[in-house]
């Protein structure tokens, strides 16, 4: 019989030697009630941002909420045989949602369901072969930060008309700045202020604490005081083959390379997330992203028959999870679960006023932005790749912005070996193929 070891206490100053296997029922009841605290606190949080991300990706707020709902479940199943992560929170990203609305523009809201459903078949690839560590290699993280700055931007700008929008009987005709607007603008200036201060008073030991003071003031307020609130579009979620219905072969070759850019960006940024996540792991475990990769893809194929939107586990909500005291995937049970009320019983959501949504989803698209600051350290040439990803994914477009900025990464290494260092085109193409060999150090 073995000993039985404290899994918190590390054995060897290294990875803590865990009692028995991390997904089992035995070693989830250890901590039953932090997950379960922790996991009603992130749910509540997961509602408010998983709103605000449905409205930018033009979804609608019930088929937004379902996604996460059938996700956290998923997650929480997978973790059993494959765990990836152990208190990852899985949703639809913020850094996704643009390029999903550019999805909805372009196919059509009743198309999206195929072109998830094509993107989880290529993700299925990527997860069988272990194909990411290789797509790590072929997209730098610092464009990446460069793509999410500029859907960063995007999402400030989608939501700063939220700060100041005012109920439809209080617009003066040819006035845009009557008292109700000034009102507004004041009232959401003072509620983004007491967001970001409860922020950086809390981040470090519960983050979630901004969120829900920022919306239960809002609701308090608005029994007060006229502002508008949030409308939820009542919409049937039913399972459908998730079939296509474009008009020519264009259309469809599109298709195919827009879907091989979601399934590449959710890829990179569940990797980056893994990585954060791991650092943050009360008990020092090791993150597995293709286990991670095997519960997205299900996750997304499963979403496609019913119309849903995309997934991976993202570094807010994951971050609340663990500082709420989560442990174990159980907490994303709970999660599921709180997110389940909502869908179910989404009148309630028509009580949290816009300008609070504004404060939680500017403030989100603030911190994408940020995320350039990462890559000072890398070098002044990977910051200008990274600025200029950003300005093109805001001005052209995601999946041709990233291409360019693909595209004058490509130039810009090929002239540097060809001029510099005398290379010929043949021995280029065969060191860039060389770095393909190897470990690349990802799980």
């Amino acid at each position: 019989m073995s000993k039985s070891v404290d899994p918190r206490l590390p054995a060897d100053g290294k990875t803590a030697e865990l009692e028995g296997k991390p997904g089992s029922a035995a070693f989830q009841s250890k901590y039953f009630v932090r997950d379960l605290q922790a996991g009603i606190i992130t749910g509540v949080m997961a509602v408010a941002l998983s709103v605000g991300i449905a409205i930018m990706s033009e979804y609608p707020i019930k088929v937004g909420l379902a996604t996460v709902a059938f996700a956290s479940f998923v997650a929480w199943i997978t973790a059993w045989f494959r765990p990836g992560n152990y208190i990852g929170s899985p949703g639809i990203a913020a850094g996704l949602a643009p390029i999903l609305a550019m999805g909805v523009v372009t196919f059509g809201l009743q198309n999206m369901a195929f072109i998830v459903f094509l993107t989880a078949c290529m993700q299925a690839v990527i997860w069988k072969f272990n194909l990411q560590k290789y797509i790590l290699k072929a997209v730098p993280s610092y464009l990446v930060e460069g793509l999410l700055a500029g859907i960063g931007l995007q999402i400030v700008l989608k939501f700063l008309g939220f700060a100041y929008e005012i109920p439809a009987g209080q617009v003066t005709e040819g006035v845009f700045l009557n008292a109700a607007r000034i009102q507004m603008i004041l009232i959401s200036a003072a509620g983004f202020g007491l967001f970001v201060f409860l922020f950086s008073k809390f981040r470090d030991k519960q983050p979630a604490v901004p969120y829900f003071v920022i919306i239960v003031a809002g609701v308090v307020l608005a029994q007060f005081v006229s502002v508008p609130m949030l409308k939820i579009q009542d919409v049937d979620i039913r399972l459908a083959l998730p079939l296509p219905n474009f008009a020519g072969p264009l259309i469809w070759l599109y298709a195919i390379g827009f879907a091989m850019m979601l399934a590449i960006v959710d890829v990179v940024e569940q990797v980056m997330s893994n990585a954060a996540i791991e650092k943050i792991d009360p008990l020092q475990r090791k993150c597995n992203s293709n286990n991670s990769l095997l519960a997205i893809w299900i996750a997304n194929l499963g979403s496609s028959f019913f119309g849903g939107m995309k997934n991976l586990d993202g570094l807010a909500k994951s971050t609340t999870n663990q500082l709420a005291g989560a442990h174990t995937k159980f907490s994303v049970l709970i999660i599921g679960i709180v997110v389940t009320f909502f869908v179910f019983f989404s009148q309630y959501l028509e009580y949290l006023p816009k300008f609070a949504l504004a404060a939680i989803m500017i403030f989100t698209g603030w911190k994408m932005i940020l995320g350039l600051w990462n890559i000072v350290q890398h070098g002044p040439y990977e910051l200008m790749l990274a600025l200029l990803c950003g300005v093109l994914v805001y001005e052209i477009g995601i999946f041709e912005g990233l291409l360019i900025a693909m595209a004058v990464h490509g130039i810009v290494h090929y002239l540097v070996f060809s001029q510099a260092d005398h290379m010929s085109t043949k021995d280029i193409i065969r060191k860039y193929f060389e770095k393909y060999k190897g470990d690349t150090g990802v799980d």
